[in-house]
């Protein structure tokens, strides 16, 4: 398989970090609201997980839809940051844009430098830049420490020859994560031909939950059987 490839679990519930933790993935990414894209989760849940031993790497994200934020949203994402800093977590998982569309340099510069010990992930706002190699020199030059990304598409399969030019550019200088639409039937060639630096995931599907309730919702749930599959792929 060449390089060791590290598997990490986009983990939004309890159910997903404990399975993480039985399955002995190689880091999580902590998150809530999976339908919305994935939102920053709560001092509990990120409690909760560090309390299994896991490397956990916890999404600042403050709201759904694109990334650029306004004074006020930046001002929350630092604080989130700082209470991340102080609880312990491994690194933090970012994406702040400018109006352009690139990678905004001084918010995501200001952030590294204050991240101290945690690693700094760019996540897929890197999809939404117009040039990969432009956005990974930025990353690269700031000292971030990998990015997440479909290769500029919608899902790893439109983006695969992306990815392997990504991979190849980056030369080791920035990790490269491959995520967005990965499952039992393309994994192995993701992990064989692009040869990323690790795979994310959540391995979830459309379930309605609490049905006698009037507040019942459908929400993207882990699956227990979908994640075997995936994990079954990649040993």
């Amino acid at each position: 398989m060449g390089k060791n490839v590290k598997l990490e679990l986009c983990a939004a519930s309890i159910e997903a970090i404990k399975i993480a933790k039985e399955l002995n993935f190689d880091r999580i990414e902590l998150c809530q609201s999976l339908e919305q894209g994935g939102l920053t989760p709560s001092i509990g849940m990120i409690e909760f997980a560090l309390k299994q031993k896991l490397e956990t790497h916890v999404l600042i994200r403050p709201r759904p839809g694109g990334f650029v934020y306004d004074s006020d949203e930046i001002e929350i994402i630092n604080t989130n940051i700082n209470l991340c800093k102080e609880l312990g977590i491994n690194g933090i998982v970012i994406g702040i844009l400018d109006q352009k569309k690139e990678i905004n340099e001084e918010i995501v510069n200001l952030i590294v430098r204050n991240s101290k010990d945690m690693e700094v992930t760019f996540h897929r706002a890197f999809d939404d830049t117009p040039c990969f190699r432009r956005s990974l020199d930025i990353l690269i030059n700031i000292g971030v420490t990998r990015v997440l990304s479909s290769g500029l598409e919608l899902n790893v399969d439109s983006g695969f020859n992306n990815l392997k030019e990504m991979v190849e550019y980056a030369n080791e200088k920035i990790e490269i994560m491959a995520g967005g639409g990965i499952d039992p039937g393309n994994i192995s060639k993701i992990i064989d031909d692009v040869r990323p630096d690790a795979i994310h995931f959540s391995g979830t599907e459309w379930v309605e939950i609490d049905n006698n309730s009037l507040y019942r919702q459908k929400v993207l749930k882990i699956s227990r059987e979908k994640l075997l599959k995936l994990h079954s792929r990649f040993l």
